[in-house]
């Protein structure tokens, strides 16, 4: 068995520019794990495949509509 490989973690391009609410997000075989950039050690939320997917498209309709 191998070991699991590292998150490979991005920016959300709707954070904030001045450094204040940098949100990061990793894709992972089952989903997706969000942290807060200034904290890239503190807690990490780990979201489901189909969670995610509501989400995101949720996301999407709330910016369009916006």
């Amino acid at each position: 068995m191998t070991a699991p490989s590292a998150p490979s973690w991005f920016k959300s391009s709707y954070s904030g520019g001045s450094g204040t609410e940098c949100v990061e997000c990793a894709r992972t075989e089952r989903g997706a794990l969000i942290r807060d950039s200034k904290h890239g050690i503190g807690p990490v939320v780990a979201v489901r495949g189909q969670a995610w997917g509501v989400f995101m498209r949720a996301l999407r309709n709330w910016t369009l509509e916006g």
